[in-house]
């Protein structure tokens, strides 16, 4: 089997259904098909061949889904790229991963022109173009008949840039085999079918939404609703009105719901299930979050990139027990947390946590040292930092480029937050280390203040103190209007790092 395949069965099986809903448009899947079709000939005409990357720098919409599924169809590597990067990482993503097309969205025409190497053939846009760019409409044919291209399950689909949280993105390259043991894990652990009504508000170029729910949506022949931006009001509205029944969302989502002044006239009865994950939740966030939702049918997805996604996952009935843990190895997976010399760490030790299951990439694309670092022995080395109990609970505590170390003593940044998420003033917090001369690292937290508030920081400093040992204790604070993240939702602690070096207000 391969991805195209699963969306030509649905629209055989239940050609009638509604596929996708996206603003006022919406398509069966018989329609969703032959879209897909005109596009993926469209391709094929156009000399594609299998095993060509295609890239995508588009913002979710049906036509993201279209293109996607296009290049899936015409046997090429779909290259998602985050739209939210500038001209220069773009390019950098478009020259690693040789790319020949580049799809996107009209409003990043210019960029696009700017960033585009010379391996990069063709710049389609899909509304107004640039310097010589070609519309979408010109690449699409008529011809709706299947492309009749023949892809293997071991043929390459996607590959997925890291989300740089340390430094510049590595492409993790998957196979078909790859991506649909994603699809189907997912389907077993969340109890995801065909009747399931699935949000799309995450973005799309994110391996979380991308094959943990939009392709095992479309395998399953479930509704998908998709919204293009995360607007808290407008996303609460889409949950009542198409009657949402599993919603994920990055943690920034939730706690936005909760800043929602009337968030109590939204029926959100039809959401069975919730997802979390791409950061960490604070334990005080996830509790408001159920309350909010009426249920306790969440699932802490703790996974990477490079995982498929995939890794631990926290059970509903674990959130009782294990609140603020990872969780257990996901369906099809292996999880341990090893010491520099790859034994098994004792329970409660920090190790480094390392994954094995059909889900893990096959290399980072043209990177052989890298990827000889992080694949060993068959597991996946990720680089975090976490603790496993004897029942085999896994809890991260932090990525090992941002352990602090100070005075000899290893903080882990996670654990800080979750007390400053404890305050009730304060709606985020990343900490972080800076050089120190004294200690070679002091730890610092940059916080950001719900809406109206304001901290007496000597107060908070009390505050941490009840909570933490002395070496743990920021030094200072830097209140900030927003924490930098990147399009995943995850803090970008090293260019915070770089910003606090550079000097900025301090309490």
């Amino acid at each position: 089997m391969d991805i195209g395949t699963t969306l030509v069965r649905n629209a055989r099986r239940t050609p009638h259904k509604t596929a996708i809903h996206y603003g006022e448009k919406s398509y069966s899947y018989v329609e969703f098909n032959r879209e897909v079709n005109k596009l993926a000939n469209g391709l094929i005409s156009r000399g594609v061949k299998k095993g060509d990357k295609i890239a995508l720098m588009m913002k979710n919409s049906d036509t993201y889904m279209v293109t996607f599924y296009a290049i899936m169809k015409a046997g090429a590597v779909a290259v998602p790229v985050n739209f939210r990067l500038t001209a220069k990482e773009v390019d950098y993503i478009l020259n690693d991963s040789d790319a020949s097309i580049v799809f996107f969205d009209g409003e990043y025409a210019e960029l696009v022109h700017e960033a585009s190497t010379e391996k990069v053939a063709l710049q389609v846009s899909a509304g107004p173009t640039s310097n010589g760019q070609t519309r979408l409409e010109e690449v699409t044919t008529i011809d709706e008949s299947e492309p009749g291209i023949t892809v293997d399950e071991w043929d390459d689909a996607e590959i997925l840039y890291t989300s740089g949280t340390t430094g510049n993105p590595k492409g993790a390259l998957f196979d078909h085999h790859r991506i649909l043991h994603v699809a189907f894990s997912t389907s077993i652990m969340m109890k995801i079918g065909p009747e399931d009504n699935l949000f799309h508000v995450a973005p799309l170029f994110h391996s979380a939404q991308l094959n943990l729910f939009m392709i095992t949506a479309t395998y399953l022949g479930s509704t998908q609703v998709i919204h293009q931006n995360f607007d808290p009001v407008q996303a609460l509205k889409a949950i009542d009105e198409h009657q949402i029944s599993l919603f994920f969302g990055i943690p920034t989502m939730y706690n936005f719901f909760l800043q929602v002044p009337d968030k109590e006239k939204y029926d959100l009865s039809s959401v069975k299930r919730c997802g979390y994950g791409a950061a960490p939740m604070p334990v005080p966030l996830l509790e408001k979050s159920m309350e909010m939702f009426g249920h306790d049918q969440f699932f802490n997805m703790c996974g990477l990139t490079e995982g498929g996604p995939g890794g631990v996952l926290l059970w509903p009935e674990d959130h009782k027990t294990k609140l603020g843990a990872g969780g257990r190895a996901m369906l099809n997976t292996e999880a341990r947390v090893v010491t520099d010399s790859g034994e098994d760490v004792h329970p409660g030790q920090v190790g480094e946590f390392i994954i094995r299951s059909e889900m893990v990439m096959k290399s980072y694309y043209n990177k052989p040292e890298e990827t000889q670092k992080a694949l060993r022995d068959g597991w996946l080395y990720t680089g975090d930092l976490a603790t496993i109990d004897e029942e085999g609970y896994v809890t991260l505590v932090d990525r090992k480029k941002d352990m602090i170390i100070s005075g000899g003593e290893n903080v882990y940044s996670t654990e800080v937050e979750q007390v400053l998420y404890k305050h009730p003033k304060i709606l985020e917090a990343a900490v972080v280390g800076l050089p120190d001369d004294t200690w070679g690292e002091r730890v610092v937290a940059i916080v950001v203040l719900k809406q109206g508030e304001t901290i007496d920081y000597v107060e908070l400093k009390d505050f941490c103190r009840k909570h933490l040992a002395g070496y743990k204790m920021p030094t200072d604070f830097f209140e900030e209007k927003e924490l930098l993240r990147n399009a995943s939702g995850k803090v970008m602690k090293y260019k915070l790092r770089e910003s606090l070096k550079a000097g900025s207000s301090k309490y």
